[in-house]
């Protein structure tokens, strides 16, 4: 898994490349709690790269989500689709999430 920082404006926008899972979720905890720490408010997550997330992947994304939502932070997820989108479905996360279908909805949705 690879892990990319760009801004927007005040939005950082992180996106995940390959896969999501045991090995590497860690990482992305890691970079969120990171960028708390530097006071930083609004984020979107692009899962546009992510083929697989197993378990623990679905673990990061609950740690994170629910830690900004505690913050009263902001938080986008995008780009979910195929089997990712099978294991959020599955999980019965849909609601849980800030998922938005495209990134352009996602940075609006900061404004």
């Amino acid at each position: 898994m690879e892990l990319k920082i760009r801004k927007n404006d005040e939005i950082y926008i992180i996106d995940v490349l390959g896969e999501m899972d045991l090995y590497n979720s860690y990482k992305l905890k890691e970079l969120m709690m990171k960028m708390l720490e530097k006071k930083i408010e609004r984020f979107i997550i692009n899962l546009e790269d992510v083929e697989y997330i197993d378990s623990s992947g679905i673990g990061a994304l609950i740690y994170i989500t629910s830690t900004i939502k505690k913050m009263s932070l902001k938080l986008a997820i995008t780009n979910v689709r195929g089997s990712v989108k099978k294991v959020i479905e599955l999980t019965k996360l849909t609601g849980f999430f800030p998922i938005l279908p495209s990134l352009e909805e996602a940075v609006r949705s900061m404004e």
